[in-house]
């Protein structure tokens, strides 16, 4: 049934497909569907306008218009089913998804080396590194300094492992094709039961990837925790742009 309500309104020639609005939707109603930012149905977006703070384009607005009601009940369905699907699509068995934890091999020479000098091995500790296949109780993860990259900063950035996984627990993901909600209730049950100790945030110099500290950031809202977060932002050329920390 429609009625005159408030609802939002995207601006397809302003969007970027940046996908910041996504996570600050809580019902799921805004996701990046080709490159731009669509609301999925009429029934689940409530209205309030939580998204509109986070889109840097103004490409969001709550107007009133005939729309569907708003339906607490198929949010709810919506939400679990997507979740039952994330679990359903997990790999079984798959070595992708085999915990492990290792520490990178070093002769007694390269131990004795500056780190600057030792660049042909892997700093990587541990298996998997894809955000949706670690679980929270990975035992990698207790008291771990995290560093949460976006998957494009290990190929744009030539000293990944020396300069940013040395000593460091890695988390990557891509905040626009990922699922944005389904991160952040990742992280929150993370920084929930893994006692880590500090983020660092390694994200491209475009829009785009802007969503990730905000997905870390909602993680920590939503777990009620305080955590030293510093966001690095690499260029499309490999250089550091700009590092700053950002607030809890």
């Amino acid at each position: 049934m429609k009625i005159k309500r408030k609802i939002i309104q995207i601006d397809e020639e302003k969007c970027d497909g940046c996908g910041l609005c996504v996570p600050s939707c809580a019902e799921g109603a805004i996701q990046i569907v080709n490159g731009k930012a669509k609301l999925i149905a009429e029934k689940f977006c409530d209205g309030l306008g939580a998204c509109l703070g986070e889109c840097p384009q103004d490409a969001l607005k709550v107007i009133e218009r005939e729309a569907e009601d708003f339906d607490e009940k198929a949010v709810e369905g919506y939400l679990k089913a997507k979740e039952v699907k994330e679990e359903s699509t997990m790999p079984c068995g798959c070595p992708s998804a085999n915990i492990q934890t290792f520490a990178p091999a070093k002769t007694c020479q390269e131990a004795n080396q500056p780190v600057s000098t030792v660049g042909d091995r892997s700093a990587l500790s541990h298996w998997p590194v894809q955000i949706r296949l670690v679980p929270p109780t990975a035992p990698f993860l207790k008291g771990a300094v995290l560093l949460v990259a976006a998957d494009c900063t290990p190929f744009a950035y030539p000293n990944f492992h020396r300069d940013f996984l040395n000593g460091k627990v890695v988390l990557v993901g891509c905040p626009k094709l990922d699922d944005a909600q389904a991160y952040i209730q990742k992280f929150a049950d993370i920084f929930s039961t893994a006692g880590v100790k500090s983020i660092e945030v390694v994200t491209m110099e475009v829009p785009c990837c802007q969503g990730l500290p905000m997905i870390v950031k909602k993680g920590l809202e939503l777990a009620n925790k305080k955590i030293p977060v510093e966001q690095v932002i690499i260029s499309t050329r490999g250089e550091v742009l700009k590092t700053q920390k950002l607030v809890a």
